[in-house]
């Protein structure tokens, strides 16, 4: 798999800088998580990351391809090997469960009716909605748009698989399942994930990899067991947010 990674990506919104200098590898086979606050940047960076934000300075490598500045048909290469849950889910509500699947199959591929149609029914099953194809998003809870969301990003079998702030206004315990489908997905697939959150308890879940940002710049990265673990080494922001949390003491 190719691996992803980004150095000195900075971006400014007008006369405000809303992330500073930011370099991180994510690992293959694995959760990253990039973790802070509301309003520290995380959302921005993915966007930057997969080219719907262009940053002002820093550069996107998908193994050795310079993302940001490759051509049409690179980049279209790229976006074939890239799933993306969007924090509402982003369903079209005009379509049917199993045409919002089949979206990224009819764009990107040359699959037959029949082809699209069996890998549909796949995606679905595998997040546990199987036989949902005829319904319509408002039909659907949260939690099942969320997951119709997660089988439209696999319909490929991406390399990446990208999430922002997946369980963002779900209960506790479909925000939990949610996490253990990512996890699994992940493993199952071999993708790069990069989930987007604030929510602690999912880096408990899930996290691998940690970026924590705090006001648009990369205050740590680690482990979660050095998150956990080497609590006084960390830096003050990251120690008050995990404090705030009420995961450590």
């Amino acid at each position: 798999m190719s691996l992803l990674r980004i150095e000195h990506i900075s971006k400014w919104f007008g006369q405000t800088q809303v992330l500073h200098d930011i370099s991180f590898v994510f690992e293959p086979g694995r959760v990253n998580m990039i973790i802070g606050p509301s309003g520290c940047g995380k959302t921005v960076l993915l966007k930057c990351i997969v080219g719907l934000i262009i940053p002002e300075k820093g550069r996107v490598f998908f193994g050795d391809l310079d993302f940001l500045q490759a051509a049409p048909p690179q980049r279209r290469a790229v976006l074939q090997n890239l799933g993306m849950l969007f924090q509402s889910s982003a369903l079209f509500d005009s379509m049917t469960v199993g045409e919002n699947v089949a979206f990224p199959l009819r764009v990107f591929t040359q699959k037959s009716e029949k082809e699209i149609q069996d890998r549909v029914a796949y995606c679905l099953e595998r997040v546990g909605l199987a036989g949902t194809q005829t319904k319509y998003p408002a039909e659907l809870s949260g939690g099942m748009k969320r997951r119709v969301g997660l089988a439209r990003a696999i319909a490929l079998n991406p390399q990446y698989l990208f999430c922002d702030e997946p369980n963002s206004g779900l209960d506790p315990l479909t925000a939990r399942r949610i996490d253990a489908l990512i996890q699994e997905l992940t493993e199952e697939f071999h993708t790069t994930t990069i989930v987007v959150t604030h929510d602690l308890k999912s880096v408990m879940d899930m996290g691998q990899k940690i970026l924590f940002l705090y006001n648009g710049h990369a205050e740590w990265q680690g482990s979660k067991q050095e998150m956990l673990h080497s609590f006084d080494a960390l830096p003050p922001n990251l120690q008050a947010f995990l404090q705030a949390s009420g995961l450590t003491q």
